[in-house]
């Protein structure tokens, strides 16, 4: 027994390393959409048996980063705009409750942690550093959404996230939006900072809609969603 559980805890363990090498490789645009992805080339490239390749590519089938062809085998999933609606359809419903209820729960230790991950991107955006860019850029978000104090809304906000991160960086770059986000990010920590539930939930959802707007565009698409008018810049306005 003590040797069957040590080689099922390694193949685990292959199967996850699989998993994270073809997942950070399918997000980051190294693997295009629509490639092939056969199992025993993907063996040979990685130095791993078939086994755990194929329990990645189930898993990754799951989280939507490939899709199973019969009799074909698998590949990465395509992009399209009616995918890119679903994505951000499934978001604005998951997210923008999240960051409300992160808002009502927001203490020091959330705004000390979130404001660590801006200043990394921050600092990758200076440095031209897309990589760091990418990780301080979701652990920004996910500081903020850990404060919702929810397990489950981070499990099924976490495949979603993946997904958008595809099309961000297949059609707009990663350079080209964190540069002209950083006020943005700046203010949805602010509104999570002073407890305002209605204003953080309003200002991520134009967030991440002026996102699909532009992705949605640039394949060619027409816009998905309108913009709403920020309750705090119309005060303002009016004084």
């Amino acid at each position: 027994m003590g040797s069957f559980a040590s080689s099922g805890a390694s193949h685990r363990t292959l199967a996850e390393k699989a998993f994270g090498m073809l997942h950070d490789a399918i997000v980051s645009g190294a693997l295009s959409p629509g490639e092939r992805l056969p199992i025993e080339d993907l063996a040979a490239v990685t130095g791993m048996s078939p086994m755990p390749i194929r329990e990645a590519l189930r898993r990754l089938d799951g989280v939507g980063l490939v899709e199973n062809v019969p009799h074909r085998g698998a590949r990465v999933a395509d992009l399209s705009v009616e995918d890119l609606r679903e994505v951000y359809d499934s978001r604005l419903m998951l997210e923008v409750p999240a960051i409300a209820r992160a808002a009502e729960n927001f203490d020091d230790e959330d705004a000390a942690n979130a404001g660590e991950w801006l200043e990394r991107l921050e600092t990758a955006i200076q440095r031209e550093d897309d990589a760091a860019s990418l990780e301080a850029h979701t652990g920004f978000h996910f500081a903020l959404y850990r404060a919702a104090s929810s397990r489950w809304l981070l499990r099924l906000i976490s495949p979603l996230w993946d997904s958008a991160e595809r099309y961000r960086v297949a059609t707009i770059g990663v350079r080209r939006l964190f540069e002209s986000r950083v006020d943005e990010h700046q203010k949805l920590l602010d509104a999570c900072r002073e407890r305002q539930p209605d204003v953080a939930e309003l200002r991520l959802w134009n967030h991440l809609v002026r996102t699909a707007n532009l992705v949605a565009v640039e394949m060619g698409g027409e816009e998905l969603y309108e913009l709403k008018p920020d309750p705090k810049s119309r005060s303002r306005a009016k004084r």
